[in-house]
């Protein structure tokens, strides 16, 4: 085991990515007849332990990452002073929807049986949860889509939350900050995610939206994340998402202490991807730099 065996050296914890099971046949063609299970009892009386891959180690940092930070901080310094709407947006991980395992624990006396394969062509559909989170007012919105994840949805999304919570929250406002990730279906270089925002929300409200994305491999610090969608998957942890119902039912029932409440809405438009927004199209948009880099940031002004 001397070349299958990792270790801590912090703690002095030490693990092996060899079985039980190989273990005790290599004890066994040695002459030593142990089961599998008295391995398992040896190698914790030798401090091992089982170990899984932990998600911690981030990708090359990109030169820009902390001027962005600083960017993105000062932006929603500014908006809060000025009381600002300030929205951060992303798309939360798909889900198929039908009696499929879902992540997490619960407390029960039985526990729920689903089927046994995450089989796509047994669900009844499959939900694209997107979310908006209202920083000011600690209020989210959750749009699930029954199709794609594309630029048209998102910006759908965010004009129907301006027009039936926004506007109402912020009746006198023509100004809307948002943080949002770099990727995904509001993607820095997405050209279909502005030219939509200049004409679904700037144009038709008289808006003027100001941009600013997370640099690559930044999105968990993204305020959704862990103020929206992280409450929201606890709130279902361990329940099966049978129907876009269920969905809707745990999302409007996600609550916290510091007051977070949900609403959910289910968008029942079929999107298309791959639309191509020309370079004819992105001259006409009245968009602004802001700093570098550009694509990062930018303002978007009615035209």
């Amino acid at each position: 085991m001397k070349h299958e065996t990792a270790g801590d050296p912090m703690g002095g914890l030490k693990w092996t990515r060899r079985t039980t099971a190989k273990i005790s046949a290599e004890l066994k063609s040695a002459g030593i007849n142990v089961c599998p299970r008295t391995v398992a009892r040896l190698l914790r009386q030798m401090d091992f332990s089982l170990r899984v891959n932990h998600k911690k180690l981030s990708g090359r940092s990109h030169p820009h990452r902390d001027a962005q930070f600083s960017r993105i901080a000062e932006m929603r310094e500014r908006g809060v002073a000025g009381k600002l709407p300030i929205i951060s947006i992303d798309t939360k991980k798909k889900e198929l929807v039908g009696n499929f395992k879902n992540a997490g624990a619960k407390w029960d006396q039985q526990p729920v049986v689903v089927n046994d394969h995450d089989f796509r062509s047994q669900a009844d559909g499959i939900a694209v949860p997107y979310g908006i989170f209202d920083m000011q007012a600690n209020r989210g919105t959750l749009f699930v889509g029954i199709s794609h994840d594309t630029p048209e949805f998102a910006v759908d999304c965010i004009e129907k939350w301006w027009r039936t919570e926004g506007q109402h929250r912020h009746p006198h406002e023509k100004r809307l900050i948002i943080p949002a990730d770099g990727g995904g279906s509001n993607a820095a270089n997405s050209r279909a995610f502005k030219f939509g925002l200049q004409h679904r929300l700037c144009n038709l409200h008289g808006l003027t939206v100001e941009v600013a994305h997370y640099p690559p491999v930044a999105s968990k610090w993204n305020p959704i994340e862990h103020r929206f969608f992280s409450e929201l998957s606890k709130n279902w942890a361990g329940r099966p998402l049978d129907s876009y119902e269920t969905i809707l039912n745990y999302a409007r029932t996600t609550t916290t202490s510091t007051g977070l409440r949900v609403r959910a809405h289910l968008v029942k438009r079929l999107y298309k991807k791959g639309i191509k927004i020309s370079d004819a199209q992105m001259r006409e948009l009245a968009i602004k730099s802001n700093e570098d880099p550009p694509k990062w940031n930018y303002s978007i002004h009615p035209s």
